[in-house]
């Protein structure tokens, strides 16, 4: 599990915001503690002293515990002491001190060496903005995801929609509940309005939280901001051939709506067979039927669909006509 580098960087200034802004905080309320209680003062400049001579202490040779212990008996007494005119003077005894969003790593995102829970809960929410830009997260989830939209009457073909929709969201579910880097690859099929996209963005929401990069976007977004980039115009792109190829997760919704040049399907062709080799999961949503597919894209992106994939086809109506 591997963010992007752009991502860590956004959650390093972030705390490093965080540090300084509680550092800055800190000092003003010192300033006007000593103003108003001169005595306050003169404590912090007895407490600096202690600190300057017990550090010097270490540099010495020879027993210096019974030295060090009298200079930290002599910091609590002015600790207990500075309290005490603190709260006479109305304020809390730990005024003086820095605090930080997060007390456990001090907002530096790390404790001996290894990332704080804030830190991995500050990646997830940058990576949940990063999906909002294109998707509702919170408005597609599987709490909200409505069975009864689907029709219970059985079709032609003898598929009652309700019943296929009802497996495809068990489905879904527990693919998403069980995600790993080894998940098998999702094909969405089915017509406009049938939810392929609400399910592969609530498959996103579990998987975000769980701590994978998940990469979402139609197959005209990335086409095109993948060929933008294959140029050299690097300017308002969201997708890079690296985040698309090395995320834990790709998302690739309404797969056909991209502009059909030998660009977008080179571009297709790489993305698709680049991950089935490096054993990257992908979820790809289309309005075509299977059949469709076949006629639209030639046999190096279809053989890799149809071969890697597994296939899961909705059916009805539109349920967002209901």
């Amino acid at each position: 599990m591997a963010y992007s580098a752009s991502l860590y960087r956004k959650a390093k200034r972030i705390l490093e915001a965080r540090r300084d802004k509680a550092y800055n905080e800190a000092q003003e309320r010192s300033e006007e503690i000593r103003k108003l209680c001169p005595e306050v003062d003169s404590i912090q400049k007895q407490l600096l002293g202690v600190g300057i001579e017990i550090s010097q202490l270490f540099f010495f040779k020879g027993n210096t515990d019974e030295k060090v212990a009298e200079l930290k008996e002599k910091s609590n007494r002015l600790i207990a002491k500075r309290a005490q005119i603190l709260k006479e003077n109305g304020f809390d005894e730990n005024a003086m001190q820095t605090r930080y969003i997060c007390p456990v790593c001090e907002d530096s995102g790390f404790v001996c060496g290894r990332m704080c829970k804030c830190h991995t809960e500050l990646l997830k929410e940058l990576m949940r903005k990063e999906v909002r830009r294109f998707a509702p997260l919170e408005d597609f989830t599987f709490d909200n995801f409505s069975l009864e939209r689907y029709s219970n009457v059985p079709l032609e073909n003898s598929i009652v929609p309700r019943e296929r929709a009802q497996k495809i969201f068990d489905s879904a579910r527990l693919y998403a509940q069980n995600f790993s880097l080894n998940s098998k690859n999702l094909l969405f099929l089915g017509a406009t309005g049938l939810g392929k996209t609400h399910l592969s963005v609530a498959i996103a929401n579990v998987v975000i939280n769980k701590g994978f990069y998940v990469c979402y976007g139609t197959s005209q977004n990335i086409c095109d901001d993948l060929q933008s980039e294959q140029f050299g115009r690097t300017e308002n792109i969201y997708y890079t051939k690296q985040q698309v190829l090395d995320c834990d997760l790709l998302i690739l919704d309404d797969l056909g709506c991209e502009i059909e040049n030998q660009y977008t399907l080179a571009i297709l062709l790489n993305i698709i067979n680049t991950r089935i080799l490096s054993k990257k999961p992908t979820i790809i949503s289309t309005n075509y039927e299977l059949s469709q597919l076949l006629e639209k894209y030639d046999q190096r992106i279809t053989s890799r669909i149809t071969g890697e994939y597994t296939k899961m086809t909705f059916f009805g109506s539109d349920i967002r006509n209901q």
